[in-house]
């Protein structure tokens, strides 16, 4: 256990460093156009964003708990959370952006073969690899464990065919982690199994969705009797629930936080709020129930956000409540979708529009963004799961479907 001492050293050592290392331009807010993803074609919109991304990597600052030997920085909890605290103060950007960085590498760290972390996780860490989620079917979202997706035994390969849907971005990414079914003939739940796909293998095809934002960040991939080793398989065979459930952990953890690593708006609900509403004499802004949604949405959101801390911290230090991140999930995801409903509220007549040439901060891009939040309600399991698993598992009520 770290002495206080040696934190206070730790603290000062990393503000030094973030000092030196992060240039002023990426102590900005982060638009969305200039985020850093991982991957073959990874992209550097300036020569400061290089710096920044190349520096974080080469001190292990990408995935600062993980193991050196895997790439990471071997950072303790607490060492990791004076990281966050000293990045957040100087306003620094993330470094990466990587599903394979926030939820399967956490997973193979726990079932991951000594091979599968040796060719994954110093990737994932270098941002080599833009990662993929292959969960959802098209009649397998909510009820995952009813996926269909078959990989069938063929010697040191699985022969893998059918498809997954709300792919985000598997247009983009370079592998893909899947939930496919290797065993129909138990439950549901343990003929499940867990592999990692690479996009390049031929079979694969990946066809954008488009959404009513105007966005294309989702997409269906399909799989045509595709070719994956064996030694791609995560964990037990038919075992791959278990897998599923820990990256499932950190997806709503993500989910949670969503907001900390997304564009920043220029203008904010209470600045949007006096720039479209009349002020009183005392400078209050005059319509009430503007007033008091903004009032109750920011005391939520504090909430939120404290709670969110509470089980970031203690999930780092696995001593928490596994039942909070779906409550967490719940909860932020709704006060985004309250944010966003006052936001349109302000604008009014405004607000029905996607096209807004003459005021784009205040309606195209604000309209847009509540499209596209609705999405947070259903990825990582809709709202109205998380309310049934909430009930029974949190509360412990009885399950049916009668109100007695």
């Amino acid at each position: 256990m770290e002495d206080s001492d040696s934190l206070i050293a730790f603290r000062e050592e990393v503000k030094a460093w973030l000092r030196a290392s992060c240039p002023l331009s990426q102590r900005r807010p982060i638009v969305q156009k200039e985020q850093i993803w991982a991957g073959r074609q990874r992209h550097f919109h300036s020569e400061d964003a290089r710096r920044w991304f190349e520096a974080a990597r080469d001190r292990g600052f990408t995935a600062p708990e993980w193991p050196v030997r895997y790439g990471g920085a071997g950072l303790s909890v607490t060492e990791a959370s004076i990281l966050r605290e000293e990045m957040q103060a100087l306003g620094c950007r993330p470094p990466l952006y990587d599903q394979g960085l926030w939820m399967l590498g956490p997973a193979l760290l726990v079932f991951g073969t000594e091979a599968q972390k040796q060719q994954h996780l110093p990737a994932i860490c270098r941002g080599e690899i833009r990662w993929a989620q292959g969960y959802s079917e098209p009649n397998a979202g909510s009820d995952l464990a009813n996926l269909q997706m078959k990989a069938e035994d063929d010697g040191d390969f699985f022969r893998v065919h059918g498809s997954k849907i709300w792919t985000t971005k598997a247009d983009e990414a370079d592998w893909i982690f899947c939930l496919v079914r290797t065993d129909d003939s138990g439950p549901k739940q343990q003929g499940i199994s867990f592999l990692l796909i690479d996009l390049a293998t031929p079979g694969v095809s990946v066809s954008p969705i488009p959404l009513i934002s105007g966005e294309s960040d989702f997409c269906q991939t399909f799989f045509d009797d595709v070719l994956v080793p064996k030694a791609n398989l995560v964990g037990e065979l038919n075992g791959g629930w278990a897998v599923a459930k820990e990256v499932l952990r950190h997806e709503r953890q993500l989910m949670s936080s969503f907001e900390s690593m997304a564009e920043k708006p220029k203008v904010n609900v209470v600045e949007l709020a006096t720039q479209h509403i009349k002020r009183q004499g005392d400078g209050a802004i005059s319509n009430l129930d503007i007033r008091v949604c903004l009032a109750r949405h920011l005391m939520r959101d504090r909430a939120v956000k404290q709670l969110g801390a509470r089980i970031e911290q203690q999930g780092r230090a696995r001593c928490g409540d596994p039942r909070l991140p779906l409550l967490m999930k719940y909860l932020s995801t709704r006060e985004i979708q309250q944010k966003n409903e006052i936001k349109l509220k302000i604008l009014g007549y405004r607000g029905l529009s996607l096209s807004a040439p003459d005021d784009p901060e205040s309606c195209d891009s604000i309209v847009k963004q509540w499209a596209f939040d609705k999405a947070l309600t259903i990825a990582g399991g809709t709202s109205e799961i998380q309310l049934n698993i909430i009930a029974k598992r949190g509360l412990g009520l009885p399950l049916g479907s009668s109100s007695e």
